[in-house]
C-alpha cells in the first residue's frame, strides 16, 4: 500500500521555513509597490507571497539574492523585479543560482512545493534593454528568464 505525502500548504512552508517564517503575505502584499507587475486572473486563487530578499538580508548581506516567491492556484512563481539592461544579466544569472541553492539547502519545505511551469520570472523594473544579438541575450535564452514587463497568472 502507498502512502501518501500529507501536503503543505505556501503558507506552512513560509512559516516552518527560518529565513522567511516571519514573511509571509497575504495576497501580493510581499510585492509591496511591484504589486501592480502581477496580475492574477483571479484573486481568490491567490495563496500569499513572501519577500525573500528582504528576509534573508541579515544572513546573506553579500549575496545577490532573489526577490520574491508568490503562490498562485497552489503553484510557486519566483518573481525577481529587476532592471533589464545588458550590464545586469549576470547579476540576475547569479540571483537565480542563490535562489536555487536556498532552497536545497536551506528552504526544504518550500521547494517541495509544486512550481509552476515555467516558475522562474524576471519581470524588468524599467525598459528592456538588451540588445537581441548580444552574448548576454543569449544567456538569459539558455536560462530561460527573458525578461517581461509584466506577469500574468492563469
Amino acid at each position: 500500500m502507498k502512502i501518501k505525502k500529507a501536503s503543505i500548504t505556501f503558507q506552512q512552508a513560509i512559516k516552518q521555513t527560518p529565513d522567511v517564517a516571519i514573511g509571509f503575505q497575504t495576497g501580493l502584499g510581499a510585492l509591496r509597490k511591484y504589486t501592480p507587475k502581477v496580475h492574477p486572473t483571479d484573486q481568490t486563487l491567490l495563496n500569499g507571497s513572501v519577500d525573500i530578499d528582504n528576509c534573508t538580508k541579515k544572513k546573506y548581506p553579500n549575496a545577490n539574492r532573489w526577490d520574491y516567491a508568490l503562490s498562485y492556484n497552489e503553484s510557486l512563481y519566483f518573481v525577481e523585479i529587476h532592471s533589464a539592461n545588458t550590464s545586469q544579466v549576470s547579476v540576475v544569472l547569479k540571483k537565480l543560482e542563490w535562489l536555487k541553492t536556498w532552497l536545497n539547502n536551506d528552504a526544504p519545505l518550500i521547494n517541495q512545493l509544486k512550481k509552476a511551469q515555467p516558475a522562474y520570472y524576471w519581470i524588468s523594473s524599467n525598459n528592456f534593454n538588451i540588445l537581441r544579438t548580444s552574448p548576454q541575450y543569449r544567456r538569459i535564452v539558455q536560462a530561460k528568464l527573458i525578461p517581461k514587463n509584466q506577469l500574468h497568472l492563469k
